[in-house]
């Protein structure tokens, strides 16, 4: 009773902190600087909200749109494929446009829908409503993929170690309106919480596609995404913005894996790594241009999840013929970086020693700032890290003692499971063989015994063998569940 005092009490203090934050805002996203952002601005005199001037963007003609699919259009291919690829397909929803166009994604697994201890990724295109490239580029993945499933090595490694999830658009209304911002004239890229920008933070003004991302992100579990833009031709990583709003290399905790990501698309493109502009075809997002509210940012320290910004083509709205020069001039970069998924990294599970259950424990690299948690259901995690070099791995989670070993990533990834002891102080507080229906502890065994007294001998012997299969049941738990778990590549994982 005096422990649930203890965290009804605490409840009813963090509502009141809650209840007690301020509510009140004046911009959202943007440049941050002594003047309001171009795209700024109050008539009103209340509430700043984050408008593009439609006349600093050139206007988008019927001849500039002809060969591209449709809003309706789109939604079709995505059915169709659903139907032509199903036997590694699945498509759903996650969520609507402000003018309830439903944000159709695709996954593309040998599972689809299954939980596995596999890596995820995705894809999001037409972030900004006149850079439409990406949508185009997408449905042209997933339609490779499937037709070169069991034919092309990488195709067929993709399909069975990774679930891909493709959103081909983001912002179907503003691609229908041919300008930037959603219907509400709202840049999406800058509508998501900022870790510089903590007006960002206030939910009443998100958009209902930056909630439907973010719903998403939270619930997928992925390890790594991108985004697909138009305007450039360059690989963008973390972070995106700078503390003091100054145009600077900014770095995030993972700068190093991040730059590995960017170099491995930009390398494995045409010709973004000759680019005369950024050094290897990459570049910090603060170094390039700050922005605040951006997508790629809130992924890494929101999500788990590290993302990348990809600038595809130099022209936002090339023609339709075109699309195809693009889409070779990419597809190796899009194909290489969702296999480096599997290729690189350290992949493993964490498993609990007292009954076998799998643990969202936490993974962290010593040296390195940021944590990735292994997932509720399955233990899996998936640490993305630059490979030839030396880390040390450490796993906590509260109610456990820690544990940590190190390892030399080479050029393939690490396969590295972990089992955790329960502390001193929680042992006897913790379920045995939760699940599995059969109590072995000691007292459970004499009370057992006591019963049985004067019961026929072989009704007692029979008793004492399934007691003893049970207690083997408890020793051999870990054995199966680790003999379950599906080999990433064919090396013996290492369990610590």
């Amino acid at each position: 009773m005096e422990f649930v005092s203890l965290v009804l009490k605490r409840l009813f203090l963090l509502l009141l902190a809650l209840l007690s934050c301020p509510t009140n805002t004046i911009a959202r996203g943007g440049d941050l600087g002594a003047h309001p952002p171009p795209g700024f601005m109050d008539p009103g005199g209340g509430l700043l909200a984050r408008r593009l001037f439609e006349d600093n963007y050139p206007e988008i003609t019927d001849e500039m749109t002809r060969g591209y699919m449709s809003n309706s259009e789109l939604e079709e291919a995505v059915k169709k494929f659903s139907k032509r690829c199903a036997n590694i397909s699945r498509i759903y929803s996650i969520g609507k446009s402000v003018q309830g166009y439903p944000l159709w994604v695709i996954e593309i697994s040998d599972k689809p829908g299954q939980e596995e201890p596999e890596p995820s990724f995705k894809f999001v295109g037409n972030v900004h409503g006149d850079e439409p490239v990406g949508r185009e580029l997408l449905m042209l993945l997933a339609n490779w993929l499937c037709d070169n499933y069991m034919t092309d090595t990488l195709a067929t490694l993709i399909v069975k170690h990774v679930h891909l999830h493709i959103l081909p658009t983001m912002n179907p209304d503003g691609f229908a309106l041919r300008r930037r911002g959603n219907a509400n004239n709202v840049d999406l890229n800058r509508d998501f919480p900022d870790q510089f920008y903590p007006i960002n933070d206030i939910k009443h003004s998100r958009q209902p596609e930056t909630r439907a991302i973010m719903t998403w992100v939270k619930e997928g579990h992925f390890t790594a995404s991108a985004s697909l833009h138009g305007g450039a031709l360059v690989a963008n990583y973390p972070w995106d913005g700078s503390q003091d709003t100054r145009k600077q290399y900014t770095a995030s905790p993972d700068d190093k894996t991040f730059r590995y990501m960017a170099s491995l698309y930009s390398r494995s493109h045409y010709n973004m790594s000759l680019s005369q502009e950024f050094e290897g075809g990459i570049t910090n997002g603060a170094l390039w241009y700050p922005i605040y509210g951006g997508m790629q940012d809130w992924n890494y320290i929101h999500g788990g999840c590290f993302e990348l910004t990809l600038e595809i083509s130099d022209n936002k709205w090339p023609q339709a013929n075109e699309l195809p020069i693009i889409w070779d001039y990419n597809r190796k970069s899009m194909l290489n970086l969702v296999a480096s998924l599997v290729k690189t990294g350290v992949h493993g599970r964490i498993f609990s020693s007292k009954d076998g259950h799998p643990l969202p424990a936490s993974v962290m690299i010593k040296g390195i700032n940021y944590k990735v948690n292994a997932s509720s259901s399955l233990g899996d995690y998936h640490r993305m890290l630059t490979p030839g070099e030396s880390y040390e791995v450490m796993v906590s989670m509260p109610g456990f003692q820690q544990k940590s070993t190190r390892i030399l990533l080479g050029d393939e990834s690490a396969s590295l499971d972990f089992i955790l002891d329960p502390d001193e102080a929680t042992k006897n507080e913790y379920t045995s063989v939760k699940g599995f229906g059969c109590s072995c502890d000691g007292k459970d065994k004499l009370e057992l015994v006591e019963y049985l007294r004067g019961v026929h001998l072989e009704i007692y012997i029979l008793v004492c063998i399934s007691l003893f299969l049970c207690f083997l049941l408890r020793r051999t738990t870990l054995c199966k569940l680790l003999n379950r778990r599906r080999q990433i590549t064919q090396k013996r994982p290492v369990v610590v």
